[in-house]
């Protein structure tokens, strides 16, 4: 494998009778390159925004979140959720009931879906960075004082009602197992009263902005009927804990009936999504990749038209035919190699001035984005998959026509 290897870098780099070739061999260089960085920068870009993503949600969604499989609510105080809990490394606890409600403001009726959580919602999640009052100054994380509930809206939500101080407003809430009384509807619903503390919250994720109103715990529990039910556990770990660890502990313990979460898993459908997105935009460039080495075999077929001679001198020395086709797969491959490691070099070049200065903006507008700029995040193993990507598409393009040619001397 030496000696092919050793010919065909040198017939790459040597100067040729013909200038053509030297050429359409830089031009193959080049052109691999350019796909090569293409498809560094997007994949970068893609996981740029899972990140930014990602970030958004971590404010609003605790680092691990247990569930019910059977339904939506399960019984909490538990003797047994909770002697798992105290043998895990988990520094606070926050039960939550979440459904959905109708509140009639101003004579609207709009469904919302009421959040309960506990006082120590916000030593689980980062729920004090995204509240804001009028003036954007934060005010600290209540729920109620004395006998009046407070109830924070999103962000959306808040726009809706037209002020941060939207008063007090009605939740109504079916009675479970009732039938809608259609002569008195009233009385198939309970109804409470949510009062305005100044505050609301912004994940700038309409899915939360738009419809979600943090309440206390004791409101959601009263409103739906539902004592000493929760719908989830929102747990958040000691520093030093090892999540991954943790989480499956927690499994194990606590068996199939429940569900244990991390971030990623809380919101599966989004991120599921953006990693098909990012999947079909790499099946994509990988057939650009593989336009791109169409120059390869123009340039590795005058190569072999060019060194005629020099290969037969090479047969009559005792060279095999599978020698003979060896040096031009390897001059192909070497001009894959070359091209896939100037590409990469020049993508992660790129994705840095990208990632420090944001010279690419969105769309021109800072006002309609929640960053100026593409987000952009490299990940290692995405560059090792676009260089063996590159290498092997290289590969497959020569080796037929390098084969078929160099034996058709």
């Amino acid at each position: 494998m030496k000696l092919p290897l050793r010919i065909a870098r040198r017939y790459l780099f040597s100067k040729k009778s013909h200038n053509a070739i030297n050429i359409i061999s830089a031009i193959s260089v080049v052109g691999v390159a350019l796909a090569t960085l293409a498809m560094v920068c997007t994949l970068s870009v893609f996981n740029g925004f899972h990140d930014l993503v990602g970030s958004l949600f971590t404010h609003f969604d605790p680092q691990l979140n247990i569930t019910s499989v059977a339904g939506k609510t399960f019984a909490y105080p538990s003797p047994a959720i909770d002697k798992a809990l105290k043998e895990s490394e988990v520094a606070a606890v926050s039960p939550c009931l979440e459904d959905q409600a109708l509140i009639l403001f101003q004579g609207k009726p709009t469904v919302i879906h009421i959040k309960g959580v506990s006082d120590n919602f916000s030593q689980v999640t980062d729920i004090d960075s995204i509240l804001y009052t009028g003036t954007s100054a934060r005010k600290g994380f209540q729920l109620h004082a004395a006998e009046v509930e407070y109830g924070i809206p999103g962000y959306g939500l808040a726009g809706l009602f037209g002020t941060l101080d939207y008063g007090t407003i009605e939740i109504c809430a079916p009675r479970p197992g009732e039938r809608i009384n259609l002569t008195n509807p009233l009385e198939s619903f309970n109804v409470a009263n949510l009062t305005s503390n100044g505050l609301v919250f912004q994940v700038n994720q309409r899915k939360y902005d738009d419809t979600y109103i943090l309440t206390s715990l004791r409101f959601a529990q009263t409103l739906f009927e539902k004592a000493n039910q929760v719908s989830s556990l929102e747990l958040k770990l000691r520093p030093e804990a090892n999540e991954s660890e943790v989480k499956a502990q927690l499994e194990k313990a606590l068996g199939a009936g429940f569900y244990v979460k991390n971030r990623f898993e809380q919101q599966e459908d989004t991120f599921r999504l953006m990693n098909v997105e990012k999947m079909v935009a790499y099946v994509f460039l990988s057939f650009i990749v593989l336009v791109a080495s169409f120059n390869i075999i123009g340039s590795v077929s005058m190569l072999i038209i060019e060194k005629r001679n020099d290969m037969q001198t090479l047969r009559f020395l005792g060279a095999k035919e599978g020698m003979v086709t060896q040096v031009f797969f390897f001059s192909g491959t070497l001009i894959s190699v070359i091209g896939a490691g100037i590409g990469i070099v020049l993508g992660l070049g790129l994705s840095y001035a990208q990632q420090t200065w944001g010279f690419i903006t969105l769309a021109g507008s800072e006002s309609n984005f929640i960053v100026r700029a593409y987000p952009v995040s490299v990940h290692l193993w995405d560059v090792v998959a676009v260089f063996f990507t590159v290498i092997l598409v290289g590969m497959v393009s020569v080796w037929y026509p390098v084969r078929h040619l160099s034996r058709g001397e």
